[in-house]
């Protein structure tokens, strides 16, 4: 019997803590998910929301998981309530940055979310996206040769004719 699970996430949808813990989930049973990605104001709005979502089902599909999903609300217990159905949902997991970072943890989410649907929750924590670097290349450096480091004990004291 395959198992319907509800995943809450947002600035963690692509992370791969929550991506090895779908994996693992599916693992132990056949599970189909449905990512919900609230739009929430400190995580970049609706627009930041669709591109974590479509990037998350991207990742999640390619690794061989059955994934759906779709932005709610910005507050993520009206965007639970708007897609919780407890005759579609078995099971639910939140995905939240580590307590220092995140104000869903701060807020009690997860166990918020247990109370309102009388689901199992599963909270997996995952770190912060790293932001990418700008780099460029070295500035090119004249050769010199293998003796090079040596030209320098002929600087000095040298006298001209």
């Amino acid at each position: 019997m395959k198992r319907n699970v509800l995943v809450v996430t947002n600035i963690t949808a692509t992370s791969s803590e929550l991506h090895d813990a779908l994996r693992a989930r599916a693992d132990r049973g056949a599970a189909a998910f449905t990512l919900v990605v609230p739009a929430t104001p400190f995580g970049g709005g609706r627009a930041a929301a669709r591109e974590q979502l479509a990037e998350a089902l991207e990742r999640l599909r390619g690794a061989g998981l059955e994934v759906d999903g779709s932005v709610g609300a910005g507050d993520p217990i009206s965007a639970v309530s708007e897609v919780w159905d407890p005759k579609r949902h078995d099971e639910i997991i939140v995905s939240t940055l580590p307590m220092r970072l995140s104000r869903w943890l701060n807020a009690g989410l997860p166990e918020r979310i247990g109370r309102l649907t009388g689901a199992p929750v599963t909270h997996v924590v995952s770190q912060p996206p790293k932001p990418e670097v700008a780099t460029v290349p070295a500035p090119a450096r004249e050769k010199l040769g293998v003796i090079a480091p040596l030209s320098v004990m002929s600087w000095g004291g040298q006298k001209q004719p």
